[in-house]
């Protein structure tokens, strides 16, 4: 079966991978549907 609209793609986290901080870019993709990158900024206060 193929992704139909509305489904979601969940992702785990590889061993060793720490927090993200701020300044990161965080990237992901599926060949053939697209990419998106996720610029991680400064928490709010």
């Amino acid at each position: 079966r193929s992704g139909r609209p509305g489904d979601l793609i969940f992702t785990g986290t590889p061993a060793g991978v720490g927090p993200v901080q701020a300044g990161d870019r965080i990237t992901g993709g599926v060949d053939g549907i697209g990419t998106v990158e996720v610029a991680i900024g400064q928490p709010r206060r």
